[in-house]
This record gives C-alpha cells, structure tokens and sequence, in this order.
C-alpha cells in the first residue's frame, strides 16, 4: 500500500530551508487544505480505536489481568529466576537493552529480543515467524531450553496448588475453570494484545496538528515514505508488515528459511515495529547495530549481496548529511515523550461484517495482498492464484481437511489448488503472512 500511495504522491518530496512539502502533479487530488494522495498516505498510518481479539480467544478484564500476574510471575522459569517481563521492560521498548541476553542456563541467546508493542496487528511470531498466533508465542519461552527451561506440565502443577491462580483461571475461564496450559497461554496471549503503544507527536500530526512535527521531522516522514524506502516494509500504524525480509545483514542465521523448508526465504526476518523504538537499542535480530545511527549506516554502506535479498530493499540508498539529520528525526516521534504505560482501558475490535463473498476461481497477488480477499467456490471448482507482484510468495494451506505448500511462487507464476471438500478455508502467504485470503467451499 505504502508504495502505491508513494506513486500517487509521483513528484516526492521537494526539501528545501528543512521544510517538506509534497508536490503532487495530479491537480485533481489537490484540495483546500492538502492533497488527497498526501492524506491516504497520512491515514495509512492512522492510530487505531481498538484492538482486535481472535473469536477463540475473546477479550476479558479477568483474563487480561491473569496475563499480567502470569507475566510477572517468575514461576514461569525452572529455578523461578526469569519471567516473561525480565526480558520484556516496557522501559526498554519492551525490549531488554541488550544485543543477546542469557537464559536460566546463562547461555547467551541466538536472537535479540523483539520488542512486544502492537502484536495484536500482527501475524507469525518470533524473528523467525515459527509461531502462527499469540497463544503459540507464549508457550515457546517458557518450555525452550535455552530460555526459562520450565516444562509445562510440573508448571501447571505448581500453579494448580496456589489457591489465588486457581481462583483468577476460575475468573477468567468460567466455561473452563481449571488451570491448564492452554488457558495460560491464551490468559498470557490476551494481556500481550493489548499492549497498544502510547501515543506520540507523530500520532497527532497524523490527527491533523500540523504543528505537531518540526520541518526536520516532516522532512524525515518523506523520506521515510519516500527516497529512503523504509516504508516499503515498515508500513501502517505499527510500523511493520509483518513479513519477513533479508536485508543483507552478515551473518549464517538462515531465519525463516528453515521454517518455510524454503530456500527463497533464507536469512529473512521479520520485520520489526518501530514504535518506542528509541527505548529498544540495539537492533535487528541480532542486536548487532548499536544505535539509529548505525542502522542507517547498514542501508547506505553494510548490505551482504546474496540472491535471497529482499524485492522490497532499497539499493544504493545515499543520504546527504541534512537527509540523515531529519530521517533521524523523523524517527524519534515514534517514541512516547513521557515513560510508557499499558492503557488502562481496552476497546476489542468489533468482527468487521462479512457481506457477500464472490464468486470467482482466478485470484491474484499484488503488493502484498490477495485479490480478492474473500471467495466462493462451488464444490470441485478449483482455484488459481497469479502473483502480479514483484515480490516471491509461498502460498499455503494448513488445515485438517488440505495441507498445500506453493514452495517458491516468483513473479509471473501461478498455483493452483484442487479444495478435495467443502469448509472454509485460509489461504496465506508464508513470506508475507498478513496475505491472508479467505476461501469457502460449497454453500453460500
């Protein structure tokens, strides 16, 4: 999307005196105030109202409130000396301030600890994407060796002799109230979707204050959304696609590849949010670039060349010093001005209404996204997927009734996929997981 509103807005960014100001060749998109392509840039950005909750996992105070107590609680770690929130500061981004930290063995990780913001917007977990929902995500720290060590069954045993924890899974579980795995990574799951970031200056201007940003900082968001690139992957309000992209960083980590069993995807990860970034040095999934400085650094002089690069990488990207300046700056009003907190109160995402689906056996993919998203099929008809992108795509199924796996889908190439039964069905992109497309099979 971010690209497309970008060829809207055709002239780019025109800085000059450390003002920037859109030039926008179409006159018919120019209104009173600002232009309408410069506005559907804005809004793609928008802050949400609420935040989206899976329908087997509905939101509650009572369930949210367990999360917290379970995120805090260092019983979660064999020698009860780790909890989820050790590595998770909220102070640091939800980060931990280190390029690699040590589990209960103090052994010293292989991945940087991703920040936690806005996960509730997003799609597959970890660097590496290896867990498709938050549920999934919750149990992996606490049962990997190499972090908290815990085995969940003696976990759940000693949770299940603590008469306050049986009283809060009661609580928050009253269909189900006992205490058991599941329920405490779904309990966990929910208090992680609604770590919703604080608002920031960048918000407000993106309300309509146009004072909220200096010129430098307006500069900077063209940039960013313009010469830059940086917007091809980090785009919306959280500021990532949630796809997985190799950007040329050194190193023999394979990252999603060996998940996907794709080649195409080696050395891909996932795009991080930048919101509070300032709080969450160093970065990237090693933790290996210390500062903003020296990530900008990466994209200009640092880039590995191997065929697997990302199709979304800006190449041969050069910044004046004034240009460095302002990107810079830009990129400090992601960062809350006051300490961050978790919002107090939570609005759940209302299911967004379904409406009739088409009827259609020939989708396509373009920018990231599925054409259309949603479809009908007739029992037997099959479906063929064309990717019109620029971009490679790995096109999936996981479901009971049909497990299909595209392997590399390149540019030009279509898949095709024979459904052997009526239901419903998701369709993804294993690359670019956001992809989602919604197919039912048989009856309206």
């Amino acid at each position: 999307m971010a690209r497309l509103l970008i060829a809207a807005l055709v002239a780019g960014v025109v800085v000059g005196g450390g003002a920037a100001v859109f030039l926008i060749k179409d006159k018919a998109a120019v209104t009173a105030g600002s232009g309408t392509a410069a506005d559907r840039l804005k809004a793609s950005f928008a802050r949400p109202d609420t935040i989206p909750f899976p329908s087997d996992n509905p939101y509650s105070e009572a369930k949210r409130a367990l999360g917290d107590a379970l995120f805090h609680d260092t019983r979660l770690s064999v020698d009860g000396s780790l909890s989820c929130a050790t590595c998770h500061e909220i102070s640091k981004g939800f980060a931990d301030g280190k390029a690699l930290t040590e589990g209960v063995p103090h052994r010293r990780l292989k991945r940087h600890t991703p920040t936690l913001w806005n996960l509730a917007y997003g799609a597959q977990m970890f660097w590496d994407g290896r867990a498709r929902t938050l549920e999934e995500q919750a149990a992996g720290p606490i049962t990997n060796p190499d972090e908290m060590a815990q085995p969940m069954e003696p976990l759940v045993a000693r949770l299940a002799d603590d008469p306050v924890m049986v009283k809060a899974f009661a609580a928050a579980f009253p269909d189900d109230p006992k205490v058991s795995a599941a329920n405490l990574t779904r309990a966990i799951a929910t208090y992680e979707r609604s770590f919703l970031s604080p608002e920031t200056r960048f918000d407000r201007f993106i309300a309509g204050d146009g004072n909220a940003l200096t010129p430098s900082e307006k500069a900077g968001f063209a940039l960013f959304t313009g010469k830059a690139g940086c917007s091809n992957c980090h785009s919306g309000f959280a500021f990532t696609d949630s796809a997985f992209h190799d950007i040329g960083l050194p190193g023999d980590d394979r990252g999603r590849g060996p998940v996907l069993q794709l080649d195409a995807a080696d050395h891909a990860f996932k795009t991080p949010g930048l919101r509070e970034i300032g709080r969450s040095a160093p970065y990237m999934h090693d933790g290996s670039l210390a500062t903003l400085g020296d990530v900008l650094n990466h994209y200009e002089n640092g880039i590995v060349e191997r065929p697997t690069l990302s199709k979304d990488l800006p190449r041969n990207l050069k910044l004046t010093p004034t240009e460095r300046a302002d990107l810079l700056a830009f990129l400090g009003t992601l960062t809350s001005e006051q300490a961050p907190v978790i919002a107090a109160a939570i609005t759940p995402a209302a299911a967004p209404p379904a409406g009739p689906l088409p009827h259609v056996t020939t989708v396509s993919q373009d920018d990231k996204t599925f054409h259309p998203g949603r479809l009908l099929l007739n029992p037997g008809e099959r479906l063929w997927i064309v990717n019109n992108d620029t971009r490679t795509h790995n096109v999936r199924v996981f479901d009971p009734k049909l497990e299909f796996d595209s392997g590399a889908q390149e540019p030009g190439e279509t898949v095709e996929i024979a459904f052997p039964t009526e239901g419903d069905f998701l369709v993804f992109c294993g690359i670019h997981p956001k992809m989602e497309l919604r197919v039912k099979v048989g009856v309206k």
